[in-house]
């Protein structure tokens, strides 16, 4: 892997870890137009790559929610009275309680199921119908969007007045993107539509959510990549992966910004018209050859 090659993936991993388009199907298909995916070798690569620079979008939400996160720690330091309890004590505490409640779902399923899932479904067919149907899906609900957006002021529900039903019902959402194409981001956004909450706050919960999901899952695979040795010698070395993880971190800041401030304003269709073209374009390539999965 090339220093140019990490900045391109790094930017598109950024770019779409957070945006409901699906970045596992980016990712594929950014890394076949780039020729890096011709060996066992160099599919290694990019998966170990792909691992390691999720790390990297995970930093760049705690920069943007920092404010949120240290009232989290806070709280959760206040608990073991090794602080004292803020004003916002019990509303941080729920926060995190339903945050872990949303967690729980994927942490066991994805443990369990998450390699079953890959053997079977990481496959041209269900990618594309995942990026399509979840197109579809969005066109769909877009109108409905527009109006939680247009009476965001009617509501004054965030991620810490969700109830336990609602948190671990978002939770279970989040399951369905282990199957490829189907976007953790468009899944948990819209479970948090469907309690109640506004478009920017449904965005904001769904963000928090990345951090113990996608942290973990980074974890857990790069100590794994660690312990078999060889990693830095599969990215090439260190500079391509500096370039990447700094690529990602800022991508991944701006895209977050960028779509609150989208959502907030009722817009969703731009996503599932981008998901139904680029199933289109995986279809084409497949089609043609200048595709391979």
């Amino acid at each position: 892997m090339t220093p140019l090659d990490a900045l391109i993936l790094g930017i598109v991993e950024g770019v779409t870890e957070y945006l409901p388009v699906s970045s596992t199907g980016h990712l594929i298909l950014v890394s076949r137009w780039l020729g890096l995916a011709g060996t066992e070798e160099a599919k290694r690569s990019i998966d170990t790559f792909n691992i390691v620079v999720q790390g990297a979008a995970v930093l760049a939400v705690i920069g943007l929610y920092r404010h949120d996160v240290m009232r989290m720690i806070r709280a959760i330091l206040a608990c073991v009275r090794v602080r004292r309890p803020i004003e916002t004590h019990r509303r941080d505490l729920r926060l995190v309680r339903n945050l872990f409640l949303s967690f729980l779902p994927a942490a066991i399923i994805g443990k369990t199921l998450g390699d079953w899932f890959e053997a079977h479904f990481f496959a041209p067919g269900p990618v594309i119908a995942a990026l399509a149907l979840g197109g579809v899906a969005m066109i769909a609900l877009a109108p409905w969007v527009r109006d939680r957006a247009r009476n965001a002021s009617d509501t004054g529900r965030d991620g810490s007045t969700l109830s336990i039903p609602a948190a671990l019902g978002i939770g279970i959402m989040q399951c369905l993107a282990l199957f490829p194409g189907t976007s953790r981001s468009m899944v948990t956004i819209l479970g948090a539509l469907g309690t109640g909450m506004a478009p920017r706050e449904a965005a904001k919960y769904s963000f928090l959510l990345a951090l113990p999901t996608l942290g973990a899952a980074c974890g857990y695979k790069s100590l794994g990549l660690i312990k078999s040795g060889g990693m830095i010698e599969q990215l090439g070395g260190w500079m391509p992966l500096t370039i990447g993880l700094v690529a990602a971190f800022v991508s991944a800041a701006l895209s977050v910004y960028w779509l609150v401030g989208y959502l907030g304003r009722g817009g969703f269709a731009l996503f599932g018209w981008w998901r139904i073209s680029l199933a289109a374009i995986v279809s084409a390539g497949l089609y043609q050859g200048w595709i391979h999965f």
